[in-house]
């Protein structure tokens, strides 16, 4: 709702005339809440209903955490742009007091691989809820710590919380899932040259190739695989290689499909 808030000021400040209601959606993600989404499988649980509206003309746009999007669009809809980005990276909240973690409470398998090459003795434990149902789990001794996503915590102000401390991880240690702190605007086609104007052009230069890369593997929350462009340097992990970095000439961003497909051969993953 915070982000839809964020999308909604955005068009009215930059579309003259713009008027905005919000439409609350319950996903299948939100409802499950004890689903393990790397089991049960993540694509499209947190986007589905959202898609759906807009294509019964329910909505005109849906708004998305990029990283949630599939990296196949829905026939008829479009990512029609992104606001700017926040903070790309990923946090480690430790309880207070824990130097080593030893049981790290995440189901993403992207995160469980890079945490466990900076503690190799971890383990791992589920858990769901909304960022400050999480906090107060690792505050109360649900696990040692957690990874939470630095753009959410800022969106919503958190700064600290007592009982844990935040330590953002660099991209050499975690690198970021595809669209990792980046709002997506997501509508059907005829939509998408409206609402260009106001959305975010470097954004888009880069999240545009972090989405071929998952276009073309496949990824969903089953597979550990992060890409994340920053400047001209793609920062790629990927759980048969590990964590490698590239740089990019601007060719590379004007064909972002031949980008993907050019790194991938080379790196042997198809």
């Amino acid at each position: 709702m915070v982000q839809s808030e964020m999308v909604a000021a955005r068009l009215r400040d930059k579309l003259a005339g713009a008027e905005c209601e919000l439409l609350k959606v319950v996903t299948t993600g939100d409802r499950q809440a004890e689903w393990s989404l790397s089991k049960q499988g993540g694509k499209g649980l947190f986007t589905a209903e959202l898609e759906q509206a807009l294509l019964r003309g329910e909505a005109h746009l849906a708004v998305h955490s990029c990283k949630d999007l599939p990296g196949d669009n829905t026939p008829g809809l479009v990512v029609a742009g992104f606001l700017p980005r926040e903070d790309v990276r990923d946090v480690l909240v430790m309880r207070e007091g824990v130097a080593v973690p030893a049981t790290v409470a995440t189901g993403s398998p992207r995160r469980q691989l890079q945490i466990k090459r900076l503690f190799p003795r971890v383990t791992f434990t589920e858990i769901r809820g909304n960022v400050d149902t999480r906090l107060k789990k690792i505050a109360s001794g649900l696990a040692d710590a957690t990874v939470l996503a630095q753009a959410g915590l800022n969106r919503l102000g958190f700064r600290s919380w007592p009982g844990v401390v935040f330590q953002p991880l660099s991209l050499k240690d975690s690198v970021p899932a595809v669209g990792q702190g980046a709002i997506a605007i997501q509508c059907r086609r005829e939509l998408a040259g409206t609402l260009e104007p106001a959305l975010d052009a470097a954004t888009a230069r880069s999240v545009n190739v972090e989405r071929a890369f998952q276009h073309r593997l496949g990824g969903g929350c089953q597979i550990a695989f992060g890409a994340h462009v920053a400047a001209n340097e793609l920062h790629l992990f990927h759980e048969s290689i590990g964590v490698l970095t590239f740089a990019l000439a601007a060719v590379d961003f004007e064909h972002p499909a031949e980008t993907a497909a050019r790194v991938l051969r080379e790196t042997g993953l198809i």
